[in-house]
């Protein structure tokens, strides 16, 4: 149950609603983003965030503030890896880059519909269910052990696999439609299943990104609205950080051990509390370190030995779905 007020919720809905009719319009006619205007809407939303923040700051109170800028950058980094897989699947399906951000808007609008359902499913847990708050301590564990690991070559295959290989396909993206009608039947067209891919990976990084965030808090609006600003910026934020992915060699291990401490926090949590601010400091600690130990290493021209430039694991690899389950995604099965 939201310690919330209905007013806002109601609120963040209408500022949520404006922001992407807002951002719709002014993409009508734009098939792609040039890095400098995706950085100027990046940067827009990370501003936004920010004033929210402050608006929750002054409605309920400091530390409802602290508890969402806590929440929101460790979504924002957990959300890198979901920048991966965009480029994994769009390189797999050959996606125009006129029609990615098509693609990725529908997929945010799915994560915000699959984020409130695991969120508003852990905080009913939580509330009947104590030990649950260790289960997902356990679930951070496992997750940040596998992402410290050397990423093996991943396998096509799975059940992601085995779904996208039922559904009958066209190779022509037939302007930017996701269903075409081929034979007399209705098949899909590469942007279906680019789509498809991303929306279930998504449903895999969710069962890691959430409880992490009630690491922080226990209060579903802050939650909820941490995870709706991280996402609604990861369209810009991918066309600027696309050249630069593999270069951030070091990022796992800062990803790593923000989850590590997420999930020590939330044990710590039967005996002391922790101030948001400090896991605040301790989250931007971790993420600043690796990235400036990546970009160091990239100005050196230092090739590591250990397997530390390998790509970053997805969460969906490291929590659980399949270790082939993350991209790259499988060549579809074309109709016939």
């Amino acid at each position: 149950m939201s310690a919330a007020p209905a007013a806002a919720w109601i609120a963040f809905g209408v500022l949520v609603a404006v922001l992407l009719a807002i951002d719709l319009f002014a993409h009508r006619c734009v098939g792609h983003d040039s890095p400098r205007r995706a950085l100027a809407w990046s940067a827009g939303w990370i501003a936004v965030a920010v004033v929210f923040g402050a608006g929750v700051g002054a409605t309920l109170g400091a530390g409802a503030a602290e508890e969402f800028f806590s929440a929101y950058l460790l979504e924002k980094s957990l959300s890198v890896d979901n920048l991966f897989v965009f480029l994994i699947v769009f390189q797999t399906f050959r996606i125009p880059k006129e029609h990615e951000r098509r693609i990725l808007t529908w997929g945010v609008i799915g994560a915000l519909v699959s984020r409130a359902v695991f969120i508003a499913l852990g905080a009913s847990l939580l509330a009947r269910f104590g030990f649950v708050l260790d289960v997902f301590a356990a679930v951070l564990v496992v997750t940040a052990v596998k992402m410290l690991r050397a990423p093996a070559e991943p396998k096509a295959g799975g059940r992601l696999e085995r779904l996208l290989r039922r559904l009958p396909y066209t190779e022509s993206t037939r302007g930017g439609r996701f269903v075409v009608r081929e034979g007399g039947r209705a098949v899909a067209t590469p942007l279906l299943l680019a789509l498809l891919a991303i929306e279930l990976t998504d449903i895999v990084f969710a069962v890691d990104s959430v409880p992490a965030a009630f690491a922080i808090t226990r209060e579903p609006f802050i939650i909820y609205t941490s995870n709706v600003f991280a996402t609604l910026g990861l369209r810009s934020l991918y066309v600027v950080l696309a050249r630069t992915l593999e270069k951030l060699r070091y990022l796992r291990f800062g990803l790593a051990a923000v989850l590590l401490l997420a999930a020590a926090k939330m044990v710590a949590a039967h005996w002391v509390h922790v101030p948001p601010i400090l896991a605040l400091g301790a989250i931007a600690a971790c993420l600043g370190a690796s990235i400036v130990a990546s970009l160091a290493a990239g100005a050196g021209g230092s090739a590591p030995t250990d397997g530390a430039s390998a790509p970053i694991p997805s969460i969906g690899q490291a929590g659980g779905l399949a270790s082939e389950e993350a991209p790259p995604v499988p060549e579809p099965v074309r109709a016939q």
